[in-house]
């Protein structure tokens, strides 16, 4: 009888707060997760960077909940379950740097990216931090933090520019004057980062 009403606690709480059970057992804030989002720009991101992901966020475990913040109109937090519901197919994978993260560093890598918190998503993808977009702030709070550098930044003109769709994004966001040597960092250089493990993937 005891086992029995441990099942159906444990059934309960599943049903009932996921997000505190990956809070508790799962996932640990700095984590990163990648998805492949559903947005317009979405697959013109994956052809320019040749990756499956066009979309991350930064794992937080705050009030016994997990909470994505991430990069969308604003920077925001999100539930973790609401934030994966909104990825193609509900897949993501979760990564972790190889070092485990003391408890002061996860304060101050949460601590530099919550200052971003509010600003305008960055469609131009430009550097400077007047607006921001997912890569660019886990690249940065890891950075600035931390001084660590996830992977090495690149060049706008280092992407793949030749699909249709890249080409079509490009002009909308630029026109003819086109960055090339805009500084940039793609969810698919953080995803292949050797500084980082795959704890998780569904």
């Amino acid at each position: 009888m005891k086992s029995r009403n441990v099942v159906i606690l444990s059934a309960v709480l599943l049903l009932v707060s996921p997000q505190l059970l990956w809070a508790n057992m799962s996932y640990q804030t700095g984590d990163i997760i990648f998805h492949v989002s559903k947005s317009q720009q979405s697959l013109g991101i994956q052809k320019a960077t040749k990756s499956r992901y066009s979309h991350m966020g930064l794992i937080v475990n705050k009030d016994g909940k997990a909470w994505v913040l991430e990069a969308v109109q604003p920077v925001k937090y999100t539930a973790l379950q609401q934030w994966i519901d909104r990825g193609v197919e509900r897949h993501y994978v979760v990564k972790r740097f190889k070092t485990n993260l003391t408890v002061q560093q996860k304060q101050q890598l949460i601590k530099n990216a919550e200052q971003y918190l509010g600003q305008p998503y960055d469609l131009y993808f430009e550097w400077d931090n007047r607006a921001l977009y997912c890569s660019e702030i886990v690249w940065k709070a890891y950075h600035d933090a931390l001084g660590i550098e996830l992977t090495p930044l690149s060049k706008l003109e280092q992407f793949d520019l030749r699909s249709s769709e890249v080409k079509q994004l490009m002009q909308q966001r630029y026109g003819q004057n086109i960055p090339l040597n805009e500084t940039v960092i793609a969810p698919q250089a953080i995803f292949a980062s050797t500084a980082l493990i795959e704890v998780d993937r569904k």
